[in-house]
């Protein structure tokens, strides 16, 4: 990425990353990421703001160098490798520079990088900082998505440089948002993969940044939002408690049977007006999944049954809708097995984090019989009932 004008002596100065196929070891990424640095030029200070994934250092010095301006300040509103990876390079290069956080990611990047507490400058929530005629204010934004976590508000221009907050991670060569589209979905989907499991401490970080002036909205990942009101109404839809009629079902079929479960469930739901999302997770990207799940009343886990449990590959779901905590309302288990086993017990035990009440299992012995489907039309009409008892109950 070049250097970037956003207003007189405000720079995007951050990295591209066209490549990256995967976050965390865990995260795909189907449209690579950027890893958003800012410099901001007062006339008596000048306060870079974050730095870049350490693989793209070199980037940000390049743009720096271009720019030919002293760093005073580095400020790191949130410790992780992908915002902090670079500061101990650029306090080599700017040996009187400072970097100014919070307490608490003070504490966390003298652990991950051995920065020796004099150069650090601690700032308490609300606390400003002068570059002459510009002034930084530091917001804490505590589990967004870290517990250190902080935003940073230019109050003269009225920008929120909001960290991973509003983020999205896609490669793009605009710096403004353009498509909308594209958008929405790659930061409702960076929502689900790493704030939803934060959503009601979101609730109330929302609550702090709303009084706030904001023309722009500069987030560490992906395009810069000239229309703020789009992205904080789609974060407001998804913190909400508001689900919608929509069924995920994650499943694995070895032999068939549960393939068949699957779609007999499907095609009944989709006759029933019920929006239905099933994912085959020996081929399903994790991230599609979890945001399905951001705004779906009911997952139904299917799975074959494994010695006596479920296929390791729908633990591995499992765990992660428990981890991320959505707010779905109803969940139930449908599969099959060919001797015994206790898959419901071990699929519904791992659902403690959930807030949802648990719906009839349908388990078959081999191919589903006349009366296992029978036991699929009433799984299908319990849904129904519940989603409409759910959903529509103020129309």
């Amino acid at each position: 990425m070049t250097h970037k004008e956003i207003k007189s002596g405000i720079w995007s100065v951050g990295a591209i990353d066209w490549d990256r196929m995967l976050f965390d070891e865990l995260i795909p990424l189907p449209d690579g990421t950027s890893y958003n640095s800012y410099l901001i030029m007062g006339d008596g200070k000048n306060a870079l703001i974050d730095t870049v994934d350490p693989t793209k250092t070199q980037d940000l010095i390049d743009n720096l160098e271009k720019i030919g301006l002293p760093i005073h300040y580095v400020i790191c509103n949130h410790a992780e490798q992908d915002h902090s990876g670079s500061i101990n390079t650029i306090l080599e290069l700017f040996p009187d520079s400072m970097v100014v956080t919070n307490p608490r990611c003070k504490d966390l990047l003298m652990e991950l990088h051995l920065i020796p507490e004099n150069r650090f400058k601690t700032v308490e929530d609300g606390e400003t900082l002068s570059l002459g005629n510009k002034t930084l204010e530091f917001i804490y934004t505590p589990w967004v998505h870290w517990p250190e976590t902080m935003v940073t508000y230019l109050q003269e221009e009225n920008i929120l440089f909001s960290c991973d907050f509003f983020g999205s991670h896609l490669a793009s060569s605009d710096l403004y948002v353009q498509d909308r589209c594209k958008v929405y979905s790659a930061a409702k989907r960076y929502y689900a993969e790493i704030m939803m499991p934060f959503r009601t401490l979101i609730k109330g970080n929302m609550e702090k940044i709303l009084p706030y002036q904001v023309d722009l909205i500069a987030p560490s990942h992906g395009p810069i939002h000239q229309d703020p009101e789009f992205i904080i109404n789609a974060y407001h839809e998804w913190i909400s408690d508001k689900t919608e009629n929509t069924v995920v079902i994650p499943y694995v079929s070895m032999h068939g049977s549960t393939r068949i479960m699957v779609d007999y469930l499907v095609d009944l739901l989709i006759e029933k007006g019920i929006g239905v999302r099933p994912f085959n997770l020996s081929r399903t990207d994790v991230g599609e999944l979890a945001e399905a799940l951001v705004d779906a009343t009911t997952i139904i886990i299917a799975s074959p049954t494994v010695l006596i449990g479920p296929h390791p590959v729908v633990v591995s779901a499992t765990y992660l809708a428990n981890v991320l905590k959505p707010k779905l309302k109803f969940a139930s288990v449908i599969g099959s097995y060919g001797w015994g086993g206790t898959m419901v017990d071990q699929i519904t035990n791992m659902l403690t984090n959930l807030k949802i009440d648990l719906l009839e299992p349908v388990i078959i012995k081999g191919l589903p019989t006349n009366e296992d489907i029978e036991k699929l039309d009433q799984l299908a009409n319990e849904i129904e009932e519940k989603h409409s008892e759910i959903l529509y109950k103020d129309v």
